[in-house]
């Protein structure tokens, strides 16, 4: 079995150890393991999404050595090394693999139930990048390139409407048209990144509060999961956030009434990622806050259609026309967003203190 293999590579024997599925991520496969006292975390990376893996290695192990240097005070959880000094074992026939410590004081949630745990998770994650305020971004490898690369989405999908799904099409004719309709926001993204004001920085690009670890108190103690780390915008954090934070209810809603946009969580992201990020932000990107939540969801909308007019080869479907459903669903909360953005906006903490 591969996993004893994976385990033999860090010196663990798989006869004196217990091995259990862990954690309910989309992306990677975990496995709790346990010897004795000593309590692990196994991962195997998806190669599908990640086609270089070792791009994810060399990424964490410069983040890891620039925040043991410059901040040590820092709870950084690194994958441990193998008997071979790497930090990832590579079993041609299974994948790639990495160990970490199982932090058994430390718990993570899959769903937001509270306006203060959205301010801790924007506190950890705004943390994160503050802390990486100097370190050089472009150091770090794209380990899913043009991941939130807003106008090559939008070619994507133009494409899919041209060359996709016939049936889809029709089906999809109002969503389609509604998406084509709000292409300013590509507009938008296309000015910024021309903005000399809006500086590359190191984003986490995955801001569900799942990748977030909270102490007993569920105090925010660190961001995990850092594979999809890499150079970015921090639109890209705030509006992921946004988009998994300030609704009820997630992409897989088909009752769209569900579909919400509730204040008190828009104002614990801001509260709490300014908390850490103000004096780091330019004033132009702190007018781009409000945004960053229509950049992500749009740019979610679109990932969604465009596998739909596809076939449904990137995301798959547990029903049929689910893709369809998804980027309604998103637009949905596009537009609940958007008709609170006066409201919103009123949220002095989205303009750069004087």
């Amino acid at each position: 079995m591969e996993i004893g293999q994976v385990l033999a590579a860090y010196g663990i024997e798989e006869a004196t150890a217990s091995v259990s599925p862990f954690g309910s991520g989309l992306i990677n496969y975990s496995w709790k393991v346990q010897q004795g006292d000593a309590v692990f975390l196994l991962q195997k990376i998806n190669h599908f999404v990640f086609q270089q893996p070792w791009d994810i290695a060399h990424n964490i192990s410069a983040i890891g050595q620039y925040l043991g240097k410059y901040h040590p005070e820092y709870l950084f959880v690194a994958a441990l090394p193998a008997l071979n000094g790497r930090p990832m074992v590579h079993l041609p026939e299974a994948g790639y693999f990495r160990l970490f410590p199982f932090l058994q004081q430390a718990h993570a949630f899959d769903v937001v139930a509270t306006p203060e745990q959205a301010y801790e998770a924007a506190v950890q994650f705004g943390r994160f990048t503050r802390m990486l305020a100097h370190f050089d971004a472009t150091r770090l490898k794209p380990t899913i390139p043009h991941f939130h690369n807003l106008p090559l989405r939008f070619l994507q999908f133009e494409h899919a409407v041209q060359e996709g799904n016939p049936e889809r099409k029709q089906l999809a004719a109002r969503t389609l048209a509604e998406l084509f309709d709000l292409r300013h926001l590509v507009r938008r993204y296309e000015a910024i990144a021309a903005n000399a004001d809006f500086r590359i920085r190191v984003i986490h690009h995955d801001t569900k509060i799942s990748n977030v670890l909270f102490d007993g108190r569920d105090k925010g103690l660190c961001v995990i999961d850092l594979d999809t780390v890499m150079p970015g915008y921090f639109i890209s954090d705030v509006g992921d956030m946004m988009r998994t934070y300030l609704s009820p209810v997630s992409e897989e809603e088909q009752d769209f009434s569900s579909i919400e946009v509730r204040l008190p969580f828009y104002e614990a992201i801001v509260s709490g990622y300014l908390q850490e990020m103000q004096a780091e932000l330019s004033e132009a990107e702190c007018a781009a806050f409000f945004y960053a939540g229509q950049f992500m969801i749009y740019m979610q909308a679109l990932r969604f259609i465009t596998d739909y007019l596809n076939n449904d080869v990137y995301y798959g479907q547990r029903y049929p026309g689910h893709n369809l459903v998804r980027a309604q669903n998103q637009l949905v909360l596009l537009q609940r967003l958007m008709e609170k953005e006066p409201l919103l906006c009123r949220y002095q903490g989205v303009r750069k203190s004087a």
